[in-house]
């Protein structure tokens, strides 16, 4: 268990650090295109080229998220599934002791 969260807090932190490496690219082309000496233009497409390629990075990131968070998913509910039954057959183990327990109580009174 204690692995499934280190797992996914790694994940986690791998998105933010990619996240963020993005962001700053992004900030800095924009900073760049803003103090280049080259016309309104040209600026504007390199502009869209960027914007087109943070697009496409960030729809990747974002499978890769969703990727990430279904196998967090799937490792979620196949934990419960496994508690699921050990609670049953710690419940079933107590019915029974309850059933002997009062099977040995009823058969003492009739003696």
């Amino acid at each position: 268990m204690k692995e499934d969260l280190t797992m996914a807090d790694e994940r986690g932190s791998a998105t933010a650090v990619l996240l963020a490496f993005l962001s700053g690219a992004a900030l800095g082309a924009v900073a760049a295109l803003l103090l280049a000496p080259q016309s309104g233009r040209e600026s504007r497409e390199q502009l869209r080229g960027y914007a087109r390629r943070a697009e496409d990075n960030l729809r990747e990131l974002a499978d890769r998220a969703g990727e990430a968070l279904e196998g967090v998913m799937e490792e979620g509910k196949s934990f419960v599934e496994s508690k699921k039954s050990v609670i049953r057959e710690a419940l079933e183990a107590g019915r029974e002791a309850m059933k002997r327990e009062r099977e040995s109580v009823r058969s003492e009174g009739q003696s």
